[in-house]
């Protein structure tokens, strides 16, 4: 459920697709030249839902720390939800950069940046065409990759994903980021999570 719609929604769509072996989007963001995204790191995340949401994200774990890319990513996670999770799904995600001792909200170009999904289940129904059986590992570990989502808990125990070339829009350069990532159901908030790492590219 939100296991797996936070991490489709909440990726890179030029990166998520290629993990789970679907078509890569093109990205429409000019480039002043080829970018490409070497290395994340100074992972860190926040449960931002201050005991009120429904669905709360209880564990994730992401190593290396730093991640290279092209390279090997492990992820394990584990969430709980006291309400099912039915479409619409809006997402709302605010991206800021560090600028010295500001944090500098960062606009939505192309579906890049602080960009509102008014509903995470179309996203996953794009990425993973109903009726196909979901990914490894969410299929292994029963945890579903289409809307609706049953409330109860999930757990990805520590698994590995393979992570390809990521070619990075010109204005996403150097530096630390935070994410906060707000998933709600007809004005209701379900989930909060707040993210938080550095990106380096050459």
């Amino acid at each position: 459920m939100l296991l797996a719609g936070l991490f489709l929604a909440l990726c890179a769509p030029s990166l998520c697709p290629a993990v789970l072996g679907a078509a890569r989007p093109q990205l429409l963001v000019e480039r002043s030249g080829p970018r490409m995204l070497r290395e994340v790191g100074g992972f860190s995340w926040e449960d931002c839902g201050n005991g009120r949401d429904p669905v709360v994200l209880q564990s994730l774990s992401v190593a290396p720390d730093p991640i290279s890319i092209p390279g090997n990513l492990r992820i394990s996670a584990a969430v709980s939800s006291s309400k099912a999770m039915t479409s619409p799904l809006k997402a709302v995600l605010v991206v800021e950069k560090a600028l010295g001792d500001l944090w500098i909200q960062l606009p939505c170009i192309d579906q890049l940046g602080s960009c509102t999904y008014d509903d995470v289940c179309n996203i996953l129904d794009n990425l993973i065409p109903p009726g196909t059986p979901c990914p490894e590992p969410l299929l292994t570990y029963g945890i579903p990759c289409h809307c609706p989502f049953k409330a109860g808990s999930y757990s990805l125990p520590a698994s590995d994903f393979a992570l390809p070339d990521v070619e990075l829009p010109s204005w996403m350069t150097n530096g630390n980021y935070r994410v906060r990532a707000v998933v709600s159901n007809k004005g209701q908030e379900l989930a909060c999570v707040k993210l938080g790492f550095s990106l380096q590219s050459q």
